[in-house]
């Protein structure tokens, strides 16, 4: 053998090697951790490399240990359950070349080029696999490793319009369908917010938000952070005869069945390349007005005959593949990495960028997540770095483009110190937060008193950031209770320039005192406890005092019992002397919140509502809080378990999907009616 073909080897096993190693590393930490270190794209890339050089190599190739041709995302956390018929992944394409290759082989397969697909969302979140029998939702799985999952039946059973009971008289005897767990926008931004408000790590995207909380023990994490699941496959089923002979009649069975599905004007059929590349592309170009995240779009055989006939393959079925669209990404200069001081005190470090626009929005600032972040990334002052929007919605450092590292770049040193009152940092075991632990930090002080004003807690309108910078620097307001002291001239010496306006911010915080309780509870800043588990606690409690004195072993149901996340962090939070003397001011101030009333008698009582568009005079969250008093819910999404949808102004996609389910759809006048306000 000449030397340089021996050379040319070694050097190709070597790589291969390597990128297995890396690829190995990532699927860790994607399936197993559910905390991925690098996009869907860049993930892919990687793939794509190892096979051209195993093809090209396949002597090297042959020297390595393969990689699994599925992930395996069983946590270990869960008992595993098999899957009746093999849960596999798709073969993923990226070109117009390549859809057009995967018609030529169908139609080579199916002795026709005339062939009819449908083209749908390539949603980005976690596969599941939701078994019925007789109509009954018995086991949730995860894919797992295509054979066997974890099983997640107790979360799944949580999730808004996952019926437990499929609408229909004569349902198959056994059926899994087929879909994705995933976190709309909405509800990624609101947990962001909260966990941002209470000091902790954001999430990076939806997708990592949907496995962490599939992730958490406590099933309840589901409710409280919006998790959502819908269905567009089926794996074993008998008999076939119950389903429909298209794919895209599938979701209309599912629908009919009572299961969330794909909406109809988010498929595309399409017949022959043309029409195919046509309809990936129209997909790619709607899937900005989507509320969920997606990754790509679904390619799949129309008939649902023609999908069993040519089968699949090893780790995939031949009759369908994943387009997946490249991120929207573009290059800008690091000027500096500045610290932000959360309300529980961790440092967060936020690269403030050149500006530069992407996705259509002008781009400044990006976080850096933590020290650690900084480190793994090597990301430099002074550095150009690629960003692109994680989720559609944060810009997200994702590299540093090293080639034109200039040598002036600087590397970041994490202070020592706090950076607004100069205390020492730390860090607690477990955790990759650096902390100020001074309680007393203005900055801290700050972000609980923005908390504290904010629209989805007290609500104080006129007191913002601008104002309460200037009320803490003059040392007018060193807690909550201050701001029940505040006079005329303390406000307009923050900034309020008229005696008007600062009389509309006293007027505001002295209607906060009668505020309704899970707002104040909210407010508080009381770490894990969101909006959604306020109210749940507000309802269980009833009064501040109430809660003060909540113990986890005088549980009274079996979900207390099984350890409630939000009740145990109220129980520490209240175990401190210091927060107990805070709220014991706050009453003393005079702060009585407005419990829950008891449901009343009303004809919201029982029901699922969902809104959509904007009110007349009533805002989403006075809405939602005069729904829930009444003894009703609200919901996110519609589906066939919604009694009704209260439609504004602008309304868009719900009020469609209403229309098509045949839903009650009603107006503010019409809920106030409900509510016997009219």
């Amino acid at each position: 053998m000449p030397a340089e073909a021996a050379d040319s080897g070694a050097s190709s096993r070597q790589q291969i090697a390597d990128l297995r190693r890396e690829i190995a590393r990532h699927d860790a930490a994607y399936h197993g951790a559910a905390a991925a270190e690098i996009g869907d794209w860049d993930y892919d890339q990687l793939k794509r490399q190892l096979t051209t050089l195993e093809g090209q190599f396949p002597d090297a190739a042959n020297g390595s240990p393969a990689l699994a041709k599925i992930g395996d995302d069983r946590s270990g956390i869960f008992p595993t359950r098999r899957h009746r018929e093999r849960m596999m992944s798709l073969e993923k394409v990226y070109t117009a070349a390549d859809l057009r290759a995967f018609h030529a082989r169908l139609a080579k397969r199916l002795g026709s080029d005339d062939l009819a697909y449908v083209v749908e969302p390539k949603f980005d979140g976690l596969a599941v696999s939701v078994t019925y029998e007789n109509g009954r939702l018995v086991r949730a799985l995860t894919r797992g490793n295509g054979i066997e999952g974890d099983d997640v039946t107790a979360h799944v059973r949580l999730i808004p319009g996952v019926p437990s009971e499929l609408r229909t008289t004569s349902p198959p005897s056994v059926i899994e369908v087929r879909g994705e767990l995933f976190v709309p926008f909405a509800e990624f931004a609101r947990v962001n917010t909260e966990r941002e408000a209470a000091g902790e790590a954001r999430f990076a995207n939806p997708r990592n938000l949907a496995a962490g909380t599939l992730r958490q023990l406590d099933p309840q994490e589901v409710v409280r952070r919006g998790l959502r699941l819908v269905f567009f496959g089926v794996g074993a089923c008998v008999p076939t005869t119950v389903l429909p002979e298209t794919q895209g009649d599938l979701p209309v069975q599912f629908t009919a069945w009572g299961l969330p599905a794909i909406v109809v004007r988010q498929v595309w059929p399409a017949r022959g390349a043309d029409e195919l590349v046509r309809a990936v592309e129209a997909c790619r170009v709607a899937r900005t007005e989507f509320d969920f995240p997606t990754d790509g779009a679904v390619v799949k055989l129309q008939s649902l005959e023609g999908q069993r006939e040519v089968g699949a393959g090893e780790s995939a079925p031949r009759w369908a593949v994943a387009f997946k669209f490249p991120p929207d990404r573009t290059e800008t200069q690091v000027r500096a990495i500045t610290l932000q001081v959360g309300r529980s005190g961790v440092l967060t470090p936020v690269a403030e960028l050149v500006p530069v626009v992407l996705s259509g929005s002008t781009i400044s600032r990006a976080t850096l997540h933590n020290r650690d972040e900084i480190a793994r990334r090597d990301v430099r002052i002074g550095d150009t770095v690629v960003i692109e929007k994680a989720g559609e919605i944060i810009p997200a450092i994702v590299g540093v483009n090293l080639a034109r590292r200039p040598p002036t770049a600087q590397p970041f040193e994490f202070p020592t110190q706090c950076p607004e009152c100069h205390t020492a940092v730390a860090e607690r075991k477990g955790e990759v937060a650096v902390r100020c632990v001074n309680a007393a930090c203005p900055a801290q002080l700050r972000r609980r008193l923005e908390h504290f004003a904010s629209k989805g807690a007290l609500e104080i309108a006129g007191l913002g950031p601008t104002t309460i910078e200037a009320l803490v620097a003059q040392g007018r307001v060193k807690d909550l209770p201050d701001l029940f002291r505040l006079r005329r001239e303390d406000v307009m010496s923050a900034g309020k320039t008229s005696a008007k306006s600062a009389e509309q911010v006293l007027a505001a915080i002295e209607a906060s005192r009668h505020a309704e309780l899970w707002r104040w509870v909210y407010g508080l800043g009381i770490p894990q406890v969101g909006t959604v588990a306020a109210r749940d606690l507000a309802r269980r409690f009833r009064t501040l005092e109430g809660l003060m004195t909540a113990k986890v072993s005088a549980a009274a149901n079996e979900r207390e019992k099984a350890g409630d996340p939000a009740l145990r962090a109220v129980v520490i939070y209240f175990a401190d002397a210091k927060n107990r003397a805070l709220v014991a001011k706050l009453i003393a101030a005079g702060v009585r919140p407005v419990g829950p009333p008891e449901p009343s008698a009303t004809a919201v009582a029982g029901k699922t509502f969902v809104l959509t568009g904007s009110l007349p005079t009533l805002t989403r969250a006075q809405a939602t809080g005069k729904i829930e008093a009444a003894g009703g819910k609200v919901g996110t999404t519609v589906s066939r378990h919604t009694h009704f949808v209260v439609a504004g102004a602008d309304a868009g996609a719900k009020l469609e999907q209403a229309r098509t389910l045949g839903l009650t759809i009603i107006d503010e006048a019409a809920l106030r009616r409900m509510l016997l306000e009219e």
